[in-house]
């Protein structure tokens, strides 16, 4: 009903509307066509302007609120008896970045018996922080945005470019900063011009929408989770739902794609921008004790950056984007935060795509600039344009074609639980059968998993396939391996990859889960391992969506270390996998003999 009553409000405003013909001149108002909004304002005449909202947080100690460095961009019409919606990107990342070193990841793991032992924190090369320049804002968005109506606001995270306070990886003085935006917006909160003068949103109507990409799309998210009042949809596009799961998984140390070695307080160190170099390095040193490279254990310093503890607090409806190979901000991200709004009832919609950490413009612009169109004019302007009833899920498929489904996970996806046979070292098979049987490993983290999975034969994995498919076989969720390991040494990291092996013997990994077995009961505790003693190790590989061809084979393969991504002890290692007690559970559409 209160969108119902937006919708006419909006009719009112507007001087436009499919079927009722113009004034004559430039509209003073938005026009709609088949549910979406039009080009009728001039980009080229925006207003712009430069200010900065308090935020009610002192985290850099200086006893004064935390300044956000905001900049509007607006239409002419805006404030001449018209208010408009906003859509608002807040970002560390618009004043550059610096030149930080990574962590040290040729390291032992740790082993709980060992008083004082790091797993990480061997000998670093000195750091080398160069001052970040300014960068002119460019975003392939503001003008389609202002043509249609909606005014385009960017502001700089704490501790970043112009804004005061810390950069603090996700931690909660970000989402008070990013949050206080909305509440300037909406006439909550006080923001002033360079000079000192009073800025005040009369020309905003109070409905916001935020988006951006990977951290640019996790503040979003963030400050949803808040339920602020006014903040009526977001876009996450390659975004964060929980940070422990970006740098962790199931108490393995694990990097994003790409960045071995990052870690909370790096991104910190990275993105620390402000004028003032030393206010916030004490704060950042904290990350870097808080964050615990030693256990990979789970605690109140990655609690406070999991905003899933506050879905229930989301109303804003949310249009998720994410890479199918996103190894950087990999796919559970998504996945989880999208099954939690869609447990509540939040309006959801979820595109699934076939490249990386990347913008959906970059890959199907006019059908992606269709979809967030139709998005922002129902939640923003309050059209009723239909959007919530049409297909939850837009999927890209192998072959670049695009579907549209009810729902996703695919909602038809059935459970099949296969079991690996003897001959791992080459190729054991993968099927229905239970075998005993007790097969071998030994560490090497310096071959990746790709030459792993690819070797014919090899004494560092264990590798089981099915028997070629008879028709195409879909994954569609969350793959997950059951590992009956022992291990010859304290400490081991565990690695599982869904693989898919075409006829010609080639393979592809199709995606991967880690985890640490000291972590088998709780991601929160330790749990030591003792040698020689077999544990049941679960590793939830992350959720995808994949086809395989009718001829090729599904396979799983099991190795300790992954070199792009986890810890690399030196090579060595021994694991023994009890085949009567692994198997892997897919949630298939088709059939596996």
């Amino acid at each position: 009903m209160r969108q119902l009553r937006a919708g006419l409000l909006v009719a009112v405003v507007a001087v436009t509307f499919a079927g009722v013909p113009a004034e004559a001149g430039p509209p003073r108002g938005p026009v709609f066509e088949h549910g979406e909004a039009q080009p009728v304002f001039d980009p080229d005449r925006a207003v712009r302007e430069d200010l900065f909202v308090s935020a009610p947080v002192d985290s850099d100690g200086d006893g004064r609120d935390d300044r956000v460095h905001v900049r509007v961009v607006r239409p002419r019409e805006s404030g001449q008896g018209l208010r408009v919606p906003v859509v608002y990107q807040v970002s560390p990342y618009f004043a550059g970045g610096n030149d930080v070193p990574n962590h040290n990841v040729d390291t032992e793991l740790y082993v709980p018996e060992r008083a004082g032992s790091s797993s990480s924190e061997s000998p670093r090369r000195d750091e080398r922080i160069t001052v970040a320049t300014a960068k002119e804002i460019s975003w392939a968005y503001e003008r389609y945005l202002l043509a249609r109506g909606y005014a385009v606001v960017y502001a700089d995270s704490p501790g970043t470019g112009e804004s005061t306070g810390c950069p603090s990886t996700g931690g909660e003085n970000e989402t008070i900063g990013a949050k206080a935006v909305v509440d300037w917006l909406n006439s909550r909160a006080s923001a002033h011009t360079s000079d000192g003068a009073p800025a005040v949103a009369d020309w905003a109507s109070g409905k916001v929408g935020m988006m951006g990409v990977s951290y640019n799309g996790t503040l979003p998210n963030a400050v949803a989770s808040t339920g602020v009042a006014g903040l009526e949809a977001i876009v996450p596009i390659g975004a964060i739902s929980n940070w422990y799961d970006y740098y962790r998984s199931d108490g393995a140390i694990v990097a994003p794609g790409g960045y071995q070695g990052e870690d909370a307080d790096v991104l910190a160190k990275y993105v620390y921008t402000r004028a003032d170099r030393e206010v916030c390095r004490a704060r950042i040193d904290r990350i870097a004790a808080e964050e615990d490279r030693v256990t990979g254990d789970y605690n109140d310093f990655w609690d406070h950056r999991n905003y899933l503890n506050d879905v229930d607090r989301v109303h804003a409806a949310v249009l998720s984007v994410h890479g199918l190979h996103d190894w950087n901000v990999k796919t559970r991200q998504a996945a989880q935060w999208y099954e939690a709004l869609r447990e509540r009832g939040v309006p959801h919609k979820i595109w699934w795509h076939q490249s990386g950490h990347t913008d959906p413009i970059t890959l199907r612009k006019d059908a992606w600039l269709h979809t967030l169109n139709r998005w922002f004019t129902r939640y923003l302007y309050g059209v009723p344009n239909g959007v919530e009833g049409e297909p939850r899920a837009t999927i890209q498929r192998e072959d670049a074609s695009w579907v549209e489904e009810p729902e996703w996970p695919a909602p038809e996806a059935r459970d099949v639980v296969l079991r690996p046979g003897e001959g791992g070292r080459t190729r054991g098979a993968l099927g229905k059968s239970e075998v005993d049987g007790v097969e071998y490993l030994r560490d090497d983290a310096t071959r990746t998993a790709e030459e792993l999975a690819s070797a014919p034969e090899s004494p560092n994995r264990l590798s089981y396939v099915s028997e070629p498919l008879a028709a195409p076989v879909r994954v569609s969720g969350t793959v997950r391996a059951e590992l009956g390991l022992t291990f010859d040494r304290p400490a081991a990291n565990v690695t599982a990859l869904l693989v898919d092996q075409a006829p010609d013997g080639s393979t592809t990994v199709v995606t991967r889960g880690w985890a640490d077995p000291q972590n088998r009961h709780r991601i929160d505790r330790t749990s030591p391992v003792r040698p020689g003693r077999r544990y049941d190790i679960d590793v939830s590989m992350q959720p995808d969506d994949y086809v395989f061809a009718p001829g090729h084979r599904l396979g799983l393969v099991v190795l300790s270390s992954d070199h792009d991504f986890t810890l690399r002890p030196k090579p060595g290692t021994g694991l023994a996998l009890d085949l009567s007690r692994t198997s892997v559970r897919l949630p298939l559409l088709g059939r596996i003999r």
